[in-house]
C-alpha cells in the first residue's frame, strides 16, 4: 500500500527530463503496491521555488499531466533532490488535493511524501490550528509538512536532523518518509517506522567501506508545544532543538562517500519503499530500519537514531542485491499473476535450494539453526498471518501435529490481536508474511515479543520489518511477487514450512519413515507442477464454457485440502470478483446443501488420502440433488464418471503435500476467470499487495 520514490544527485549532471522520468518510472515500478492517485515534487526553476504535479489515477495520467504543464526539461541540476509517492487513500477520498506530496505552505517551504497512519495527527492538527497553521486536505500526512515549518520558524538556523527529529519525536504510528525543503536546498531526510524504506547509491567511483555508521545524539528532544520557548533552545541538555554537541555525536563522516583525498565523490541515491523500483539504477543499497533517521546531502549519506539503548547495530551494511531486472518485467506473458504461476517449478526449487538433501535425508535451515533445540522444547507453536499467508499455514497445521506432536495454533493476526490471546515465553510464534510488513502481522509480533515469546519470521522479503524483529527465521527465496494475488509465494511458503516440520521432527526416530516418503514427495513437485501447468489450456476452455455470466461458486475440500479450498476461493474472489465460498466438506449437510442444486457450479478437491471415503459422502450427496461439480482428483480415479462430473486430473504425492499440486488449478481457474471477464488480473479493484494498515 502506498509507494514512495525519490532520487537524489550529488555533483552529476542530469536534465529535468531525467529527473522527472527516473521518478514516474519509480512510480511505476510501484505500481503492484496498490494506489489511487500519484504526484512529485521537484525544484523550480528559480531559487526557493518548486513544481509539484499531483493526479488522482494511474501513474501514466500524472506523466501526461506533466507532459500538459510543459516545464522546462532542458533545465540542468549538478545537485537536485526529488521525491515522489503513489497513494492509497485512508484519510480523505482521492483527489488532485489528498494526493502526495504535500506542504508545509503554498509556497512549499517543507514537502513531505509519507507512507502508513500517523495516528496522533488530530491532536498535532489541533496544536498547529492553534497557532495560525490553515489546513488545506483531509490527510494525516499534511501535519508532518506543517509541524516541520512550525519548529523551523521557530529556530530559523537548526540544521536538517535536528529539525527531523524533533518531528519525528512527536509522531505517532506507523510511517515511512521523506521530507526535502528549499531551506535545505538538494538535502533529504528518510525517515522509518514501521514501514519499509531502501536507499540506493550509485556511485562513480568505488566506494571506501561497504556501511555507513549510526550516529547517536545524546540530548532529549523537545516537545513541539514547547518549540517556541527560546529559553529552551539554550538549554543544551534539554533539547533536540538546540544546536547539537558535537562531542555528543558519534560523527562518520559518511565514510563510504568520500574519496581518498577526502573529497566527496559524484554520487545519485535512489530511495524506494521497494527494491524493484531501484534495481534498473544500482544494485548497492541499504536498508533502515525501525526508527532510522537517513540524512542525504553533499553526496553524503548519515544515519542518526534518537537514542542508542535500543539493541540494534552501530552500522547499516551496503548490500548487493540479488533482484535482476527480467524478475520484475512480464516477458513472455500477459501479467505478473500469469508468470509468476509459471515460475512455481523454479521457485519451490529456490525455496529448498541448499536446504533439502534429500540423498542424505537432512534438512538444514540455517536461520533456525541456533534456535531449534529451544522451539521442540516449546509449550505450543502458534502460527499468525493474514489472507494467503494464513491459508499456508492452514495447510501445514497437520503435518506439524503430525511431526512433532507441539500443539498447534493457526490464528488470523487481525482476530489475534482484538482477543489479545494469552501468549507465554515458553511458546513460539511463527509470523508468515510474504511482504514481511503485514501491519497486523507487525502488531502481533511486537505483542509476542512483549510477552517473551520467541519468534520465527517466515518472509519473502529480504531486509522487512518481520525479518528485522524476530529472533530467527526462513527466506521462502521465491523471488519478487508483483501481482497481488499471491500465488508463487503460497507455494514456497508451503514447502518453507514443511521443511521447518521435518527439521523440528529430526531427532524422532518413530517418524523417519514418514520424514522420508515426504523428502521424497518434495524433491519430485518441481516436475509434478510443470505436470500440472501443461493443463492450462484445458482449464481456460472449461473457465468459458462452465462459469460464463455465473453469480457465485462453491469450492469443498477436506482435511488439509480444506485449505486449498480457502486458498482457490480467495484467488476467485480478489481477482476475477465472482462470489465463491469455501466450504469443508464435512459441513455441507450443516446447512450448505441447501444452495445446491443442477445450476450452482462447484468445484471439489477429491484427491486420494486417509479420508477420501469421507469426502466422497459429499460429492455423492451433491449428485443426488442433481449437482455437477468439477472434480480436482488422480488419474484415471474410476469413482468419478464422464457423464456426472468433470475432471482435473492432478498426479499423485503424499498426502500432506497434495495441496501443494491441487492450487495450482484452483490459481489457474481464478486467473482465466479474471482475463474472461476483461479484469485487470494484477491490480485488483479497492485491493493492495502489501497491507500496512490495520
Amino acid at each position: 500500500m502506498c509507494g514512495i520514490f525519490g532520487y537524489i544527485n550529488y555533483l552529476v549532471e542530469k536534465d529535468r527530463k531525467y529527473i522527472l522520468d527516473t521518478l514516474v518510472n519509480g512510480l511505476s515500478r510501484l505500481e503492484y503496491r496498490g494506489y489511487d492517485s500519484a504526484g512529485l515534487a521537484v525544484d523550480g526553476d528559480k531559487k526557493n521555488e518548486v513544481f509539484a504535479f499531483k493526479e488522482v489515477g494511474k501513474v501514466a495520467k500524472l506523466k501526461e499531466l506533466i507532459a500538459e504543464e510543459k516545464p522546462d526539461m532542458t533545465k540542468v541540476f549538478d545537485s537536485h533532490a526529488g521525491i515522489a509517492h503513489t497513494r492509497w487513500a485512508t484519510h480523505g477520498q482521492p483527489s488532485r488535493l489528498n494526493c502526495h506530496p504535500h506542504r508545509s505552505d503554498p509556497k512549499w517551504q517543507f514537502a513531505v511524501v509519507h507512507n502508513g497512519i500517523i495516528t496522533n495527527y488530530k491532536e498535532l492538527r489541533l496544536l498547529l490550528e492553534g497557532k495560525g497553521f490553515r489546513f488545506e486536505t483531509e490527510t494525516d500526512t499534511e501535519c508532518i509538512a506543517k509541524l516541520a515549518k512550525y519548529l523551523y520558524d521557530a529556530h530559523p538556523d537548526i540544521e536538517f536532523t535536528v529539525l527531523a527529529k524533533a518531528v519525528i519525536k512527536e509522531l505517532q504510528g506507523a510511517f515511512g518518509l521523506l521530507l526535502k525543503s528549499v531551506h535545505y536546498p538538494n538535502e533529504v531526510i528518510a525517515a522509518r517506522k514501521g514501514s519499509p524504506l531502501v536507499i540506493g547509491v550509485r556511485t562513480q567511483k568505488k566506494m571506501k567501506v561497504d556501511f555507513v555508521d549510526v550516529e547517536y545524539s545524546e540530548d532529549r528532544p523537545l516537545p513541539a508545544e514547547q518549540a517556541s520557548q527560546t529559553l529552551a533552545v539554550k538549554m543544551a541538555s534539554a533539547s533536540l532543538l538546540a544546536p547539537p554537541d558535537k562531542n555528543l555525536l558519534h560523527r562518520s563522516q559518511s565514510r563510504a562517500f568520500f574519496s581518498d583525498d577526502g573529497m566527496p565523490i559524484p554520487t545519485e541515491f535512489f530511495l524506494s519503499s521497494d527494491p524493484s523500483a531501484i534495481v534498473e539504477h544500482t544494485k548497492k543499497v541499504l536498508y533502515l530500519e525501525d526508527d532510522d533517521i537517513a540524512h542525504i546531502h553533499d553526496g553524503s549519506l548519515n544515519i542518526h537514531r534518537l537514542a542508542k539503548d535500543d539493541g540494534t547495530s552501530n552500522v547499516r551494511a551496503i548490500q548487493t542485491l540479488e533482484l535482476e531486472l527480467q524478475e520484475i518485467m512480464k516477458g513472455r506473458f500477459d501479467h505478473f499473476m500469469q508468470k509468476e504461476i509459471f515460475e512455481q517449478p523454479e521457485s519451490v526449487i529456490n525455496t529448498m535450494r541448499g536446504r533439502l538433501d534429500v540423498a542424505n535425508k537432512t534438512v538444514t535451515l540455517g536461520g533456525l539453526k541456533q534456535y531449534i533445540g529451544t522451539i521442540r522444547r516449546c509449550r505450543r507453536l502458534i502460527f499468525i498471518a493474514c489472507g494467503t499467508s494464513y491459508h499456508s499455514c492452514m495447510a501445514v497445521r497437520g503435518a506439524f501435529e503430525e511431526l512433532t506432536e507441539i500443539p498447534i495454533s493457526v490464528e488470523l493476526a487481525s482476530d489475534f490481536l482484538d482477543r489479545q490471546a494469552p501468549v507465554f515465553r515458553d511458546d513460539t510464534c511463527v509470523f508468515v508474511s510474504q511482504s514481511g510488513e503485514t501491519a497486523d502481522s507487525l502488531l502481533s509480533l511486537r505483542y509476542c515479543l512483549e510477552r517473551g515469546a520467541l519468534t520465527v519470521g517466515v518472509v519473502n522479503v529480504v531486509g522487512s520489518s518481520i525479518s528485522l524483529l524476530t529472533h530467527c527465521g526462513v527466506h521462502i527465496n521465491a523471488g519478487p511477487e508483483i501481482g497481488v494475488a499471491s500465488t508463487k509465494a503460497y507455494t514456497s511458503q508451503f514447502v518453507a514450512m514443511m521443511m521447518f516440520a521435518l527439521s523440528l521432527s529430526e531427532d524422532r526416530a518413530s517418524k523417519q519413515k514418514r520424514r522420508e516418503d515426504i523428502m521424497n514427495g518434495l524433491a519430485h513437485i518441481s516436475e509434478q507442477f510443470k505436470q500440472i501447468l501443461k493443463l492450462n489450456d484445458p482449464i481456460k476452455a472449461l473457465c468459458a464454457s462452465h462459469f460464463k455470466n455465473q453469480k457465485s461458486l462453491l469450492l469443498l475440500g477436506r482435511g488439509s485440502q480444506y485449505s486449498t479450498a480457502l486458498e482457490g476461493a480467495l484467488k476467485i474472489k480478489e481477482i476475477s470478483y465472482l462470489h465463491c465460498e469455501a466450504v469443508m466438506s464435512g459441513e455441507l449437510k450443516h446447512g450448505v446443501l441447501a444452495l445446491v442444486d443442477e445450476n450452482l457450479p462447484i468445484i471439489m478437491i477429491l484427491t486420494r488420502d486417509d479420508i477420501f471415503a469421507k469426502s466422497l459422502n459429499a460429492y455423492q450427496q451433491i449428485i443426488a440433488r442433481g449437482g455437477r461439480p468439477i472434480v480436482i482428483c488422480n488419474p484415471n480415479d474410476e469413482e468419478f464418471s464422464a457423464e456426472k462430473t468433470e475432471k482435473i486430473e492432478i498426479p499423485k504425492t503424499v498426502d500432506c503435500l497434495q495441496g501443494l499440486l491441487n492450487v495450482i488449478p484452483l490459481q489457474l481457474i481464478a486467473y482465466w476467470l479474471a482475463v474472461g471477464e476483461g479484469l485487470n488480473v494484477d491490480f485488483p479493484r479497492n485491493l493492495a499487495k502489501s497491507v500496512t494498515v490495520e
